[in-house]
């Protein structure tokens, strides 16, 4: 076949896939300013919202989660949490619940928590915060000293009495590739009759690659319980697969993952076995550009979409090119991201933006949440200010998935 031949059949090719592209679905954005924080003892970082109803009320209740990130890398206090009466009312907090609280160890370690996503559990009435257990030396390091010291923990938010629970560790198999086992940074599901998918990354220490597995759950209104868990995702490329997000659109489940070198894609049927992942690329065939952190979903009733960061947005200042925040439609079926429906959410300002949160909070609207890392020496000098965002994604027709999805009411035996 000749070049010219070549071309024309990539070129067929191309306009066949973009033919059965998804509709764009349209949207805006207003961004808000939550609190502006910038001192050298500690940045606010990792916000995270979920929304829950409430009785006699149109709107939803809103709960931020929000840690301190304490200088040294990785080094955070204990969960303080926000509460918002309602999307547009004003914000109270940062408060730091004496349950989410840092835990002394006698031997001068520190027992934490990090990574963490609260989410909605509407069977029980009750909000569930889901992140890692965290043992901090002295210095704030984080320590890998004693078996299974990295685990998935979770605190329970009870609306009606406005008390969180102690943190709890959820209690895997004893198999090796359990001893380092996070749910970190994630995003997980309910469905309606109640079972949780929580989506994992696992390995037998902290010095391996990671794997991801997604775990099916139960919980009872106090405790989560680990049910059974999916096929085992791996890539032995540096730190391997960590940091997975999932989500459910039209049926079907859609997994992001992170990896030193460039983020992956996966999709399964049932939630529980997905297929080998796949590098996220731009519906051109060329590299989505995002690497070495989170991407994290939207669903809407009408569209997939992908929140992420990515080089080649005149951003090489920032460290990891962790700026500005994107967000995109893509294309369940090729699981590519539709460039041309790309938008900027949160703008570039100096400051990295790459720990993020994604929720739906109502039919008209999903929130993106983001505090500005002011770890680089300009980021003030570039107008950061060590804010945190709430980026209001307004959406053009009523979002049918509310602040659920529509994943099937049982998974598939």
């Amino acid at each position: 076949m000749n070049h010219t031949l070549t071309l024309l059949l990539l070129a067929s090719i191309h306009l066949a896939h973009a033919s059965d592209a998804p509709a764009p679905m349209e949207f805006t954005v207003r961004l808000e300013t939550v609190m502006k924080h910038d001192d050298d003892k500690f940045h606010w970082f990792h916000p995270r919202a979920a929304a829950f109803p409430v009785a006699g009320e149109s709107e939803p209740a809103v709960v931020m989660t929000i840690q301190k990130h304490l200088i040294i890398s990785d080094y955070y206090s204990g969960l303080h949490v926000m509460m918002r009466a309602s999307p547009s009312t004003e914000w109270k907090g940062p408060i730091l619940p004496p349950e989410l609280d840092w835990r002394p160890q006698p031997d001068g370690v520190t027992i934490s928590v990090a990574d963490v996503t609260p989410g909605w559990h509407a069977p029980t009435g009750k909000v569930i915060a889901i992140g890692c257990q965290v043992r901090y030396s002295p210095k704030g390091e984080q320590l890998d000293d004693v078996k299974r010291a990295n685990q998935t923990v979770y605190a329970v938010f009870d609306p009606k009495s406005d008390q969180w629970t102690k943190w709890q560790v959820l209690e895997l198999p004893p198999e090796e590739q359990f001893d380092f086992a996070r749910n970190a940074c994630a995003q997980w599901l309910v469905h309606p009759d109640g079972t949780l998918l929580v989506p994992l990354y696992i390995g037998r220490n902290a010095k391996d690659p990671a794997s991801v597995t997604v775990a099916e759950c139960r919980f009872d209104g106090t405790k989560l319980s680990y049910v059974r868990h999916g096929n085992v995702l791996r890539l032995n490329v540096v730190r391997g697969l960590c940091e997975p997000s999932l989500i459910a659109f039209q049926g079907r489940y859609f997994l992001t993952l992170r990896n030193d070198i460039k983020g992956y894609v996966s999709v399964s049927d049932n939630g529980l076995q997905f297929a080998e992942q796949k590098p996220w690329l731009f519906d051109d065939g060329t590299e989505l550009g995002s690497y070495n952190t989170q991407q994290h979903w939207l669903a809407h009733s009408d569209g997939l979409f992908l929140v992420y960061t990515r080089r080649g947005a005149n951003n090489d200042h920032i460290v990891r090119h962790r700026a500005p925040l994107f967000m995109a439609q893509v294309n369940p079926d090729t699981l590519q991201v539709m460039r041309s429906t790309e938008k900027i959410i949160v703008p570039e300002r100096g400051a990295e933006m790459g720990n993020f949160g994604a929720c739906a909070i109502s039919e008209t609207e999903s929130w993106v949440t983001v505090s500005e890392g002011m770890f680089m020496k300009d980021s003030k000098q570039r107008g950061a200010e060590g804010a945190t965002f709430v980026a209001r994604v307004l959406w053009a027709k009523p979002n049918k998935l509310g602040r659920g999805s529509d994943a099937p009411t049982a998974l598939t035996k």
